[in-house]
Parts: structure tokens; sequence; C-alpha cells
């Protein structure tokens, strides 16, 4: 059955673009108009508006598309989406807002003691993914599903945990100077072992975990809250297995598999990086020891191409 059936609306989300224009139209004031109004300002840099508009992109081909209702009648494309979202999103709105206005940000009395806290690397990388895996626990993932205001908290309380535990190892105030080389690897490390439980427990699982792609009744409650009540009450629909061909285990597994597959690839970019920042810095300092030992030689040996 076609996904048009749902209508335009349910489909493409125009007033949730129409946001994302809204807050990239503010990012622009800020960052270029407004910017002499923040201490240590500078002009916007092509990188950094590169990320934050890929960032907006993104969070529209997430949230706004089709996608959305997809993740409603396949797990595996919900998984897609928290992959995303938390590992590919999160980093990149990180990286396009530029150090001074988060230094602004995190100046606020409020803000400033949560996250002096929250983004310590223990309480950091436990608390995003203690959460996940709360969350996919089956009975709180139902009811989340298809509770409108437990959706949206876990979402936005999930994303706020996941800048958290991207905060130490992107460093946009550089206030973790000391936390680099072994320690940014034993922390990717630990990222991917905390989340592993969570993921192994849906891949492993014998029977479909989630009643809200095996009920219909719970599945049509987690479709309207990305569908509109009027469109759904007039139409006739018994389940996911209209819209997919794929069985319910196999789309579970499939699920736990992408989400892992993902944070790989992301952390695996991550410390590629990492490594090339260790070139860089020992070419550099070899680089600055080379001038430093030419000059002692030409305090020594002020005619150099004398011969005695």
């Amino acid at each position: 059955m076609p996904l048009e059936i749902f209508g335009f609306m349910a489909l493409w989300s125009p007033f949730f673009l129409l946001s994302l224009v809204f807050i990239s139209v503010v990012y622009f004031l800020i960052t270029i108009k407004w910017r002499d109004s923040f201490e240590y300002s500078r002009p916007l840099t092509v990188k950094e508006a590169s990320y934050f508009l890929i960032s907006m992109l993104l969070l529209y081909a997430i949230k706004g598309t089709p996608v959305e209702i997809l993740s409603t009648m396949m797990f595996s494309v919900h998984m897609s989406q928290m992959a995303l979202l938390y590992l590919v999103f999160t980093p990149l709105i990180i990286l396009g807002i530029p150090e001074w206005v988060w230094k602004a940000l995190v100046k606020v009395p409020v803000i400033k003691g949560i996250f002096s806290f929250m983004t310590k690397p223990i309480v950091s990388l436990l608390a995003f993914n203690i959460l996940f895996s709360i969350y996919h626990i089956p009975l709180v993932f139902d009811q989340a599903r298809t509770d409108p205001t437990l959706h949206g908290l876990f979402t936005v309380i999930l994303f706020i945990l996941a800048v958290f535990m991207w905060w130490p190892l992107l460093d946009p105030t550089e206030s973790f100077s000391e936390f680099n080389g072994l320690k940014r690897i034993g922390y990717i490390l630990g990222s991917a072992v905390l989340l592993t439980p969570a993921c192994a427990l849906i891949i492993f699982a014998e029977n479909p975990l989630y009643a809200t792609y095996y009920d219909p009744s719970m599945w049509l409650k987690a479709l309207a809250l990305c569908v509109p009540v009027d469109t759904l009450s007039g139409l006739n629909l018994s389940g996911p297995e209209l819209f997919t061909s794929m069985s319910l285990i196999n789309d579970q597994q499939l699920g736990g598999v992408l989400m892992k597959i993902v944070q790989e690839i992301v952390f695996g970019v991550v410390l590629a990086s990492l490594f090339f920042n260790w070139y860089k810095k020992d070419q550099a300092d070899a680089a600055t020891m080379d001038q430093i030992n030419m000059a002692n030689l030409a305090q020594h040996d002020p005619n150099p191409h004398t011969s005695k």
C-alpha cells in the first residue's frame, strides 16, 4: 500500500520545515548580524555554516519526511532514525555553532551548573547510554511510542544527553584540554561497549519485542503521533504488514544491527580524526624542534658558512 494515502501534510511536515528555516535564519542573524553583541566573537566560517546547514537538512530528512511515518511501520527505520539523530546530527550541530556562542550559552548561571556536572566524561557517557537502554525496554518503548508527551520528552532528553556525551570529544569551549589521547580513545570504546547490551537484546531476541509493531491497536496509536486523526479515521488499516514484506523478527534484528553499524562508522571516523590530529601535532612539534635547534646552532656559530 502506498504511503501517499496519509496525505502531503503527514508525509512532508511543511510546518516542521518552516520551523527549521526560522531556526536557520536566527542562526545566521546571531552569527553574522548580531555577533558584535557577544564577547570574543569572530566571523562565521564556511565550515561552521556548512555543518549547521547539513545538520538542518539531516534533521528534516529524519523527522520531516516520510521516514517519520516509516519508523512507525519498520523498527529498522526507527533505529536508523535514532542512530542518525544522536550519532550524526548531534555532533554536526555542535560543530556548526561557533565556540563563542557556546561560551555565552554555558555562562548562563543555571546552564553553567548543569553543563559543569553533566559533561564530566563518566557522567555524560553513562547518562545517555543508560537512558537509551531504558527507552528500548519493551514496556517503556511501547508507552513512549503511543503517548505524544512521553515521546517528545524522551526525544528531547536523549538529544540533550547526546550533546553532553559528545561534548568532551568535540570540546567546543576548549575546557577539556586534559581530556585527550588515550582518554578519548577509552571514552569512545566505553560508549561502544555501553550501547552493546541494548543492541544485543534486540538482535538476539527470539520473538518480536515491541507491541507497537505487532499489535494493530497499539500500532495505530503510534501512527496517530505523526498522522492526523481525521486522516486515520478514513482509512481501513490492519497493521504495518500492509506497507512492508519484511518479517517482524528480521526487521527487529536489522534495526539492532544498523544501530551498531552506524555507531561503529561514526566512532571510527572520530578515531581516525584523533590519529590524524596526533600526526599533525607530532609533525608541528618536530618542525618546532628543528627551528629551535637551528637557532641554537646559529647562536653558537654566528658565521656558519665561514671555514676555519
